[in-house]
């Protein structure tokens, strides 16, 4: 994940016996979110925090010679991977070699081809592209082998998908050809098991007394040890918190899979129905049963567009009879927003700890305390303001007795759909600058 904690990472290095260090640190909107920051400052657009990461794992990786892979160059990966070097040099690592792949952004080829259908809503991009503000495709593990086979200390890329930079180290390191599908369905699974990192090994599964993991604050980060046969078992390294089982694997596999039985990768099409773990150890799982399908003749497309811009206050109330006076202070903040010319398509008010996830319930039990909030999509950079100030302003200008006004300011919304292209029209490269 983009901000996920350095620690574990560091323990995994020191005690894993690793052959590669895979970091998967892009989510859907990622990838438009640093495309605006590169034009803010064009040297940037890569995962912030990869000068850190780089400062904790490339020291460990030299010494116990291994090869990080990551997908941190988001909307720029050759200035991502030129970071990388200069932080190596200062450490006295020098410059490293590092492969670079691009090809992954295709906003042009979006552009040139407006009749291309939106999934979420069949529409043609061309109602997006005058709100355009990237596109990228999610390439697949054979363009990561390809970089691996270089020789490179480091790859650095953009856009591929989450399971594919796993994968494409097994099909470098074994050798496995791209249409092996017994191969590509195990490293496909192991790949899927490990891309949310502590998520199998305890964490997104803790719950008190119902599914309880020891030593959550210690969390571990999990590896595989893969076989050059396609044989895949899940751990953790011995002493470190969390726990690794049927159920923490069982959980992690279902996770953002829309249908079992045709799970599409850039890579092949899974199919999980016949999985099975087998505990073979102490926080050691055997995984078997995936099965490949061919892969399909298209990229999964993310297309990132503006839309808008968000606002949004809060305030707290406790006491007797705070919910009400909550309710009556969230009535005044969308008057007032509409007195002064605020303008809004979507308004949610949320009564945090009440209403906030579920909606109103209608439940009677009354909370000493709540913190309301509210929250607009604007279509202008003033009325977003003007939202979070009305509510800001409640601390003298409504109901009794708030606390903790705060006006979180406008934020601009990048918004995402997707679209499928032809593989054929997506070009991948490997940029390769070497040890120095």
């Amino acid at each position: 994940m983009a901000d996920d904690r350095i620690y574990p990472g560091v323990k995994l290095l020191e005690r894993g016996e690793l052959d590669y260090l895979v970091c998967e640190c892009l989510a859907e909107r990622t990838i438009a979110r640093e495309t605006l920051n590169r034009k803010r400052a064009p040297e940037r657009g890569y995962t912030p925090m990869l000068e850190e990461r780089v400062r904790a794992f490339l020291p460990l990786c030299q010494a116990q010679d291994v090869r990080m892979v990551s997908n941190m160059g988001a909307a720029n990966p050759l200035g991502a991977a030129q970071a990388l070097r200069r932080e190596t040099e200062a450490l006295g690592l020098g410059k490293v070699s590092c492969a670079v792949v691009t090809g992954d952004e295709v906003t042009e080829l979006v552009r040139a081809h407006p009749q291309l259908k939106l999934m979420e809503t069949g529409e043609p991009v061309e109602s997006l592209l005058p709100r355009l503000a990237s596109a990228n495709a999610y390439l697949g593990a054979d363009v990561v082998a390809r970089a691996l086979d270089t020789g490179a200390r480091a790859v650095i890329t953009g856009r591929v998908a989450d399971p594919s930079l796993f994968l494409g180290v097994m099909m470098h390191h074994f050798g496995w050809p791209y249409d092996d599908l017994a191969r590509l369905a195990a490293g496909t699974v192991a790949a899927h098991l490990l891309e949310c990192s502590v998520q199998v090994t305890g964490g997104y599964f803790a719950d008190p007394g119902k599914k309880d993991v020891a030593g959550l604050a210690d969390i571990a980060y999990p590896y595989a040890d893969v076989t050059r046969a396609g044989g895949v078992t899940i751990g953790k390294t011995p002493g470190s918190g969390g726990r690794v089982d049927r159920m923490t694997c069982t959980e992690q596999l279902l996770y953002e899979i829309h249908d079992p039985a045709q799970y599409i990768t850039p890579d092949c099409v899974l199919d999980l129905t016949e999985v099975e773990f087998e505990e073979t150890g102490d926080a050691a799982v055997a995984v078997r049963g995936a099965i490949g399908k061919p892969r399909t003749a298209s990229y999964k497309t993310v297309v990132g567009y503006f839309d808008g811009y968000i606002g949004v206050g809060e305030i707290g109330y406790a006491g007797i009879n705070a919910v009400a006076r909550a309710r009556l202070a969230a009535e005044v903040v969308q008057e007032r927003f509409r007195l002064e010319g605020g303008t809004a398509s979507e308004l949610q008010v949320d009564l945090i700890g009440l209403t906030s996830l579920h909606g109103d319930t209608g439940a009677s039990a009354e909370p000493y305390e709540v913190r309301l909030r509210v929250a607009g999509r604007c279509p202008d950079k003033r009325s977003a303001d003007l939202l979070g100030d009305e509510v800001r302003q409640l601390n003298m200008q409504g109901p009794a007795g708030p606390g903790g006004p705060m006006n979180f300011g406008a934020r601009e919304i990048i918004a995402v759909q997707s679209l499928l292209m032809p593989r054929e029209w997506v070009r991948p490269e490997i940029t390769l600058l070497e040890q120095a």
